[in-house]
């Protein structure tokens, strides 16, 4: 059994189908959309078994169902259906659907089942998760229903005489006890079908290729989306230079790094301080600072509605028509080039130099989504960074790097020796300077408005177009604020192991996010941190623990996470070795400066024909930031929010000469302009969401923008319950 076709209906958990059957079978499947033309069809019987996968939607819709509704008919070679696909195949024999008794998403059930077919040696009881809003009422007369939930609803079916089984629940899902089992089950009754019914079927022959074989990703990752040669390369022009290489000092760290930087980088028009000053936490212990003010540094901006990037460096400004993603193709392959030809330092840090800068959320439109809502800030801005200084929280020590060429020696010289100055002498930092009377705040969507989108959140929950909706409200303000002295305040009242500040000339990025979307390491391997699940830190600490707990213990919550959880693990399924996923840390508690956040780590290994920006890609916009499916919870946002996100939901942090990445989800992050300022904030809406507790969220997690400027949130009620507070 090593010919396996997936038909995928734009889920976001398809691909850990993929993953597993692959881990199974030893051959990866191949995936088709559900909107491929028919014709790819017609060799379906040279395939060992057909999957039909989840989906949003409903299989009584023509657009959602697709070519699968063929297949389900006429069912010539052995089927699973999947959430979905079990509903389809009650409708496609004289079955029934109908609404569930209420939208079960991320959430677990016991099962009671026939313990035979796809439930053979799976144990009483076993655990399954949920996602459908749906459910088969009625199974028709060519339908045994095989197991059901502890509410009755039908969960697996059978056909009478036609090799067709089907689960309502995920067997994929990584909170499904069995699906292992019940898949190589599947695969086995299909090996058993097809030697007795189908003995001129080789299973050992490859099946041919079909009319469109390019492999299938949902919303657009490895879909032959760069298509464009950016023609500006950076890296790729660095690595070629004559006498290139990556000068390295070590010195005592004497002064704080926040010294370092009002010495060395504040008063530069282009600059990145990644702030990581918090050692007890694993992302803690090394933070970055530099500019862009070196020989060699550059600079990029992308606009994605126009589908253009511009290069700044030493040759001027150059804009040409590219999407981002594919010049960081190109640019990934310059840097492979320069650390094949310069000796990296030995830090401990996986930055050595490279890309540093924001991806905004609009770039989701270089991902198969749309460009709803131009942003009015540039898509991304990275600057390269052929200078910096790196601190070791744990060790006490400051690394120096810079590229340099023979020409440039003696200006990196004269810049070793001022930051090594600045290491230990550095001029008593002023306090930071209070910020301007700020006025009142206002809201893109005030409290009224906001609980009427999460109303319509619930009627496409509901409806089954989304199983969890990430809506987001943006906070604005016209006063002027200082960009470092800002951040300087925000900083010292909201700890974060992942606090960053960016300065793009007037543009400031003031971070203090805690998420961690996506870091790939030299060796390849990925890592994302989703969070879902938030309580408020109390003074009091017999409060504060029965917050943890109750955040510990909330099924909404832990809902959230594992749906989230799911799409990370499809995310990065697109371009990770089969079977190398894992989840070595599900729905835990981390506590920081503000809040208590229910944090989980998803890691793969790359795959060797996947580049670090199709991991990238594939992964891109963050799930914690859309909700799931991604790809029609996105065109559901795109109605809801009445303008852009801009760098809120994006992503920021750096693209190592190593290879290494590592990107922060941009939450909790203040953007700073010309004209004003905006902070994003937001919430994961599903069905059991309620629209005060969701508003009061949105409240909570803008605690640190409200300290800062000693601000009221708008609308907010005067004294909120934190004990019932679902964020």
């Amino acid at each position: 059994m090593s010919r396996i076709l997936i038909i995928d209906h734009d889920d976001s958990f398809t691909y850990n189908l993929v993953d597993l059957i692959a881990t199974l079978t030893g051959t990866t499947p191949t995936v088709i959309s559900h909107r491929s033309d028919p014709a790819v069809l017609d060799d379906l019987t040279s395939y060992d078994a057909v999957v039909i996968s989840p989906g949003p939607g409903t299989p009584e819709n023509t657009f959602d169902i697709g070519i699968s509704s063929r297949v389900l008919a006429e069912v010539p070679i052995p089927l699973l259906g999947v959430c979905l696909g079990h509903e389809a195949l009650a409708l496609a024999h004289d079955g029934a659907i109908g609404p569930a008794t209420e939208p079960r998403h991320g959430r677990i059930s016991t099962l009671e089942h026939t313990s035979t077919g796809l439930f053979a040696g799976v144990p009483a009881d076993t655990e399954v998760v949920r996602y459908h809003s749906l459910a088969v009422t009625d199974p028709g007369p060519r339908l045994n229903v095989t197991a059901r939930a502890e509410d009755a609803t039908i969960m697996g079916l059978a056909h009478r005489s036609k090799p067709a089984w089907s689960v309502q629940f995920h067997p994929e899902s990584i909170a499904t006890a069995a699906g292992r089992q019940m898949l190589a089950n599947f695969l086995s009754l299909a090996s058993d079908w097809n030697a007795t019914h189908r003995p001129a079927h080789d299973p050992d022959r490859a099946a041919d290729p079909l009319p469109s074989p390019e492999r299938v990703a949902v919303f657009g990752a490895l879909t032959g989306l760069a298509t464009h040669d950016s023609g500006v390369p950076v890296a790729g022009v660095l690595a070629a230079t004559p006498g290139l290489r990556l000068a390295h000092q070590t010195h005592p760290l004497t002064v704080q790094p926040e010294a370092v930087f009002s010495g060395l980088f504040a008063s530069s028009t282009y600059a990145f301080w990644l702030d990581s000053r918090d050692p007890a936490h694993p992302d803690g212990r090394f933070s970055i600072l530099g500019d862009a003010s070196g020989p060699l540094a550059h600079r990029v901006t992308a606009d994605v509605t126009a589908g253009t990037l511009t290069v700044f460096g030493g040759s001027g400004e150059q804009t040409v028509e590219s999407g981002i993603f594919d010049w960081l193709t190109g640019e990934e392959a310059g840097m492979q080039a320069i650390r094949s030809t310069v000796d990296l330092p030995e830090t401990g840090c996986g930055f050595a130099l490279g890309w540093i800068g924001s991806l905004g959320y609009e770039l989701k439109a270089e991902c198969g989504a749309s460009a709803a809502h131009p942003s009015p800030l540039p898509d991304a801005q990275l600057i390269f960074a052929d200078r910096a200084l790196i601190v070791d929280h744990h060790t006490g020590t400051a690394h120096l790097l810079a590229l340099t060429t023979p020409e440039h020696e003696a200006s990196t010289e004269d810049w070793f020796a001022a930051a090594a100055r600045a290491l230990t002498t550095s001029d008593p930092v002023p306090p930071a300077s209070a910020p301007p009377t700020t006025g009142e705040l206002t809201l893109r969507h005030d409290r009224a408005e906001y609980e009427r989108l999460i109303d319509r959140c619930h009627e496409h929950i509901w409806a089954g177009e989304s199983y969890e909706i990430c809506l987001t409200n943006e906070i604005t303000g016209a006063a002027r604020l200082p960009i470092v002295d800002t951040y300087r305040r925000l900083r010292s009242a909201s700890r974060s192991p992942r606090a960053a500040l960016l300065r793009f000339g007037e543009t400031g990025v003031l971070s203090t996010s805690p998420e961690r979307f996506l870091a790939i390491t030299a060796d390849r391997q990925a890592i994302s941190k989703p969070i879902k699940g938030t309580r408020p830190r109390a003074a009091d600490p017999q409060t504060d623990a029965r917050l943890r707990a109750e955040l510990q213990a909330c099924e909404k919550e832990r809902a959230e996470n594992l749906m989230i959880v799911d799409l990370v693990r499809h995310d990065l399924a697109h371009t990770a070795v089969p079977g190398s996923i894992e989840v070595p840390q599900f729905l835990e508690v981390e506590s920081y400066a503000t809040v208590h956040q229910l944090v989980s780590t998803v890691r793969s290994q790359l795959a060797d024909d996947a580049s670090v920006v199709d991991c990238l890609r594939a992964c891109f916009p963050g799930g914690s930031m859309t909700g799931a499916p991604k790809l029609r919870t996105m065109e559901i946002i795109d109605d809801l929010e009445s303008g852009p996100r801009g760098i809120y939901s994006g992503a920021l942090g750096y693209f190592s000469l190593s290879g290494a990445v590592d990107l922060s989800m941009v939450i909790r992050t203040l953007v700073i302009t010309a004209k004003g300022f905006s902070y994003g904030v937001g919430g994961a809406i599903t069905a059991l969401s309620d629209p005060a507790a969701e508003f009061e969220e949105t409240a909570v997690k803008a605690e640190p923008l409200l300290r800062l400027l000693g601000a009221e949130f708008p609308g907010r009620d005067a004294d909120p319950a934190p004990s019932g507070l679902r964020v």
